[in-house]
């Protein structure tokens, strides 16, 4: 049996804040969010193109949000979460519409290849991709 990716989990700081970064933003969907006050998270799943996205808020023994120190931006930019898009030009502009500021790019491999870089509000890093070349 070949394995697949279910999802990708990050860790962020304000579970309300960052569901409503990639649900306003980045159009994500959210299937459901819980509390799982045995181990002291808060936790929510977002359905995307091709698989989920988990956001983990870590909270301390009365279920308050702990404190969490933020990756710093800066390159290489890994990890990274890497989403693909058709158009990567339109998806500049719809960021540039909702006050998304660029960390880098769009960085052009010519003939190739087109990227840039964002950062979520918990500095996680998110690379937006287009392929000029079809398989």
């Amino acid at each position: 049996m070949k394995p697949f990716i279910d999802h990708i989990a990050l860790r962020v700081t304000n579970l309300d804040k960052s569901i409503s970064f990639y649900t306003d933003v980045l159009k994500f969907d959210l299937d459901f969010r819980t509390l799982d006050e045995k181990h002291h998270e808060a936790f929510a799943y977002l359905q995307m193109e091709g698989g989920r996205l988990e956001l983990l808020q870590k909270l301390d023994a009365n279920n308050q949000s702990m404190a969490y120190e933020r990756p710093p931006v800066a390159s290489p930019f890994c990890p990274h979460l890497a989403l693909g898009c058709a158009d990567l030009d339109e998806m500049i502009n719809d960021l540039q519409k909702r006050a998304v500021p660029l960390i880098e790019g769009p960085l052009v491999i010519p003939g190739e290849v087109k990227w840039l870089y964002i950062a979520d509000p918990d500095h996680n890093i998110i690379e937006f991709v287009q392929w000029l070349k079809k398989s």
